[in-house]
């Protein structure tokens, strides 16, 4: 009696793992339709694409789209700036936030309080676009690559959760090093940033996909300086077809075809895809942050 109860019991844990697995892999079908469904598009005949009903697979695979997608002047000039500004921006934001989260999670600086509530307080009060823009001109941030570094070098949110991870890290091994004679300089370099790597990853993967993905500041502040375009906006200005038009093998004038503008946006975001699983170990490690106090 008891094996047929522990029997039945089973039959129940499988009825239930297989309603739990099923749902899942809907949830994760739903998730990755947008993407399959694009990458379907990406890859089927121009012509044969502008008929639609395309779902997870081309109907006519090609590879000239991607081809095409390379060709236009924008999305080479965009990929080249996104780059830059991704690993230039990445370097210095990081760099920049470890080291003032470094001062701020020091118990002997005795101005870390009143620091820490002006950052935050950055979060929720801003100045808005029109002052930031009349800010950047004077500055000579306009029609300029560096509008895509400096401004946003420091981060709030960054800057506190860099904090908290480092406030975790235990006295001994600073007073260690002191003894030894090392400075704040040395400590930060060869006693806290070594252990501080998961965060670095995981806020490192941030600034780089906000870099990546940023268009905005280059359609406000680059519009008219067309070597400074980011691929993100040309990527926009395709999807709006607000680009400019382009001439065709017959000599007529028309927009990008639907799938050329499906692989400028598996173009786009392939570049993020490579990179996470090499960061995804440490990425998920730094996750584990919880929470962010004084």
């Amino acid at each position: 009696m008891a094996g047929s109860k522990r029997k039945k019991m089973a039959k129940g844990d499988v009825v239930f793992n297989a309603v739990i697995y099923t749902f899942f892999a809907l949830v994760l079908l739903a998730t990755l339709y947008p993407l399959i469904n694009r990458l379907a598009y990406s890859f089927n005949e121009q012509y044969d694409s502008m008929f639609g009903c395309l779902h997870l697979f081309p109907r006519k695979f090609v590879l000239r789209n991607y081809k095409d997608a390379l060709q236009i002047v924008g999305v080479q000039r965009g990929l080249l700036t996104s780059f830059a500004r991704t690993v230039m921006g990445t370097a210095t934001s990081l760099a920049a936030n470890a080291l003032l989260a470094f001062i701020l999670s020091r118990k002997k600086f005795l101005f870390k309080r009143a620091f820490a509530l002006f950052w935050i307080m950055t979060i929720y009060v801003q100045g808005g676009i029109v002052p930031t823009y009349i800010l950047y001109s004077k500055l000579n941030l306009r029609e300029n690559f560096w509008v895509y570094i400096i401004p946003g070098m420091i981060n709030a949110l960054y800057v506190l959760v860099i904090r908290t991870y480092m406030k975790g890290i235990p006295d001994s091994l600073e007073e260690a090093a002191q003894l030894e004679g090392a400075g704040y300089g040395r400590i930060f370099l060869t006693v806290v940033s070594p252990l501080c790597k998961p965060v670095y990853a995981a806020v490192g993967l941030f600034i780089a996909t906000s870099q990546w993905n940023a268009w905005f500041d280059s359609m406000l502040y680059n519009k008219f300086t067309p070597e400074l375009t980011t691929v993100q906006y040309e990527l926009y200005k395709i999807t709006q077809e607000l680009k400019r038009i382009v001439n065709d093998a017959a000599g007529c004038t028309s927009y990008p075809p639907r799938s050329v503008k499906a692989a400028v946006s598996i173009v786009a975001m392939l570049p993020l895809l490579i990179a996470y699983p090499f960061f995804q170990k440490h990425f998920i490690a730094g996750l584990k942050v919880e929470g962010i106090k004084d």
